[in-house]
């Protein structure tokens, strides 16, 4: 299997395009996604005709970007666990820091009709991550409850941090786009687990959930993967819950192994994710 190490292999094929563009074409802030766990030489084999449909954002020269997120979920891990049980009503709620645009946003993420993902954010201090300010708890609280129409009744804490490389494609015709991360990289609990450059998770974003890239990848014989939240891998493979049975496929198809759970809450927080590493975590008995 070609390892993919070097990114610059899937990268240099496409044509660049600038973030202004691509939010013009397809910010694609309500959309219906599907992801794709997709090994390197498979992605590799489709280069030629995503290429002809699609360009990569570009800044600086750079196609490749780091990003970073922390999410946050309460005690009980209720966003996890409503995941995991399917139910409708689901949230997520995160600080992702786009490191190398030097951007920082909490990220709120909620279902609306006809299962369409819903992301609303706003501006967020990286400095703050050790817990939500103020106005950013009340952000996601009323953003809850403008879309579900009921109370936000969870104590939201860090739960997860996860690091990743993503490419950014966008249709030239407009409507569609998606995303492509590797060198995944979980960290909870003093525990690090990473799925390396030779797998991919690709996810396509467009307004009925079947558009250009779904149907190229269709042709190379891959489907879409249910159940590929990265926050609930992510807690998954740092063993933080006892039942993940509706991930394990995933968790395979990544090469991630989930270790013996050991619940608990972070004593200690690493409150920079600028840099390449977390930091320790430890975890009160």
């Amino acid at each position: 299997m070609n390892d993919l190490s070097n990114i610059d292999q899937f990268t240099a094929s496409f044509s660049p395009v600038s973030l202004e563009d691509l939010n013009a074409k397809a910010e694609m802030m309500a959309r219906i996604d599907n992801k794709y766990v997709v090994q390197s030489d498979d992605l590799l084999s489709l280069v030629p005709d995503l290429s002809e449909a699609f360009d990569i954002l570009e800044i600086k020269q750079q196609r490749a970007f780091t990003y970073d997120t922390r999410y946050f979920d309460d005690a009980e891990r209720s966003a996890y666990y409503e995941h995991h049980q399917g139910k409708r009503r689901g949230f997520k709620v995160r600080v992702r820091n786009y490191v190398d645009a030097g951007l920082c946003f909490l990220e709120v993420k909620v279902k609306g009709q006809r299962g369409m993902t819903e992301k609303y954010r706003m501006p967020y201090d990286l400095a703050q991550l050790a817990q939500l300010t103020p106005d950013a708890a009340a952000f996601a609280q009323d953003t809850y409850g403008r879309q579900y129409d009921k109370a936000f009744d969870y104590a939201l804490r860090p739960a997860l941090d996860v690091r990743y490389q993503r490419m950014t494609l966008v249709a030239r015709a407009g409507g569609e786009r998606m995303t492509i991360d590797t060198d995944l990289c979980f960290q909870s609990q003093n525990r690090t687990f990473g799925s390396g450059t030779g797998v991919f998770i690709v996810e396509t974003k467009s307004a009925n959930g079947r558009g250009l890239a779904d149907r190229l990848l269709r042709t190379k014989g891959e489907r879409p993967t249910k159940r590929c939240s990265k926050y609930c891998i992510g807690m998954a493979a740092t063993g933080q819950v006892t039942r993940y049975n509706r991930f394990l496929p995933t968790l395979r198809k990544l090469g991630l192994t989930v270790p013996t759970p050991q619940i608990g809450n972070w004593a200690q927080l690493c409150t920079d994710v600028r840099g390449r590493s977390f930091g320790p975590h430890t975890i009160a008995a």
